[in-house]
């Protein structure tokens, strides 16, 4: 199913503050950024985030919103089109500093540096704004034939620019976020946060690792689905299954092992209690399977939600 043009604009925005992300955590290095990176963040940004992406905005979101109602004049659009011009502003002061830099100039750093905050925190900020406020009211405002007319517009600025663009850009964003090793966000939370969360969530998890070893259960201090113990831990996961489930057990492993499959569900009626049990494939940035993850979850009061309840009652 193709996107609409609210997700191809934040997947814009979303890939944009990752390699704002592996900027920053290369900049917390003793080294700091490689030229090399510098010089590929300097492209991204000058050659997509500006000379494409917000052309996407400018040539073809913007003006139809406009004559939808949005004044163009006060209001968030406003904003947005200051902010691009204060975005050019500083790319246009980051432009000699990172061409410098990128061609070996380190004395060049600490400009680039004081520049590269001030320009990350302006388009972070700005993305927020039309993710959360800007998108929302324009897509009040829209029709269906509207977002089709804004996909085709978005289409023809990257067909523009050259064949591919966004899978090229795309391919330059994921090496920047290589070079920079982004760490994955749940590495900077405290390990006790950590385990509160899968704690706190209401679905029971485990995990098992590549060579079948049980390795995690949540919610161990409470009442749990299905009950187990720490004597789980540290055993293959075919004993903790009746000798008759075993064959499928071993059969879901190896799918996933294969990459044949990513998911395998069940379900089941349980004391009343209708039982959602899944079971999910584990895999790293480059698909490498790392072992297998069970959720369990009682899904009786979700299937009889009906309408919707948009308020809290706090009485």
């Amino acid at each position: 199913m193709s996107k609409a043009w609210n997700e191809l604009l934040m997947q814009d925005h979303e890939t944009t503050e990752r390699v704002f992300a592996a900027m920053e955590q290369a900049f917390a290095t003793a080294q700091g950024p490689s030229p090399a990176m510098i010089g590929k963040f300097h492209e991204y940004m000058r050659d997509y985030v500006d000379a494409c992406h917000n052309q996407k905005e400018e040539r073809h979101l913007f003006p139809l919103i406009e004559q939808r109602g949005i004044p163009r004049h006060g209001g968030p659009l406003a904003v947005m089109l200051q902010e691009h011009e204060q975005a050019r502003a500083l790319l246009a002061q980051l432009n000699p500093i990172a061409t410098a830099v990128a061609a070996g100039d380190l004395s060049k750093m600490s400009d680039f540096r004081a520049v590269f905050e001030e320009y990350s925190a302006l388009l972070k900020n700005h993305f927020w704004k039309e993710n959360d406020i800007l998108y929302p009211m324009a897509m009040r405002v829209m029709t269906a034939s509207d977002g089709a007319t804004v996909v085709e517009g978005i289409e023809a600025v990257e067909a523009g620019i050259g064949p591919d663009t966004r899978i090229r850009y795309y391919r330059l964003a994921d090496e920047i976020i290589q070079g920079g090793s982004l760490r994955d966000l749940s590495l900077d939370l405290d390990g006790n946060v950590l385990a509160a969360m899968l704690n706190t969530l209401p679905i029971e998890l485990s995990f098992v690792d590549a060579d079948d070893t049980v390795r995690y259960f949540s919610h161990e201090l409470s009442e749990k689905i299905f009950p187990r113990t720490r004597g789980a831990i540290g055993t293959k996961v075919q004993n903790c299954h009746p000798e008759k489930s075993v064959f499928m057990v071993n059969r879901i492993i190896e799918a996933f092992r294969a990459g044949e499959r990513d998911v395998a569900e069940f379900w089941i009626d349980m004391g009343g209690r209708k039982i959602h049990i899944r079971y999910w494939a584990v895999r790293d940035t480059d698909g490498r399977y790392l072992g297998t993850m069970e959720t369990v979850q009682d899904v009786t009061a979700i299937r009889a939600l009906q309408g919707e309840r948009r308020l809290l009652d706090f009485e």
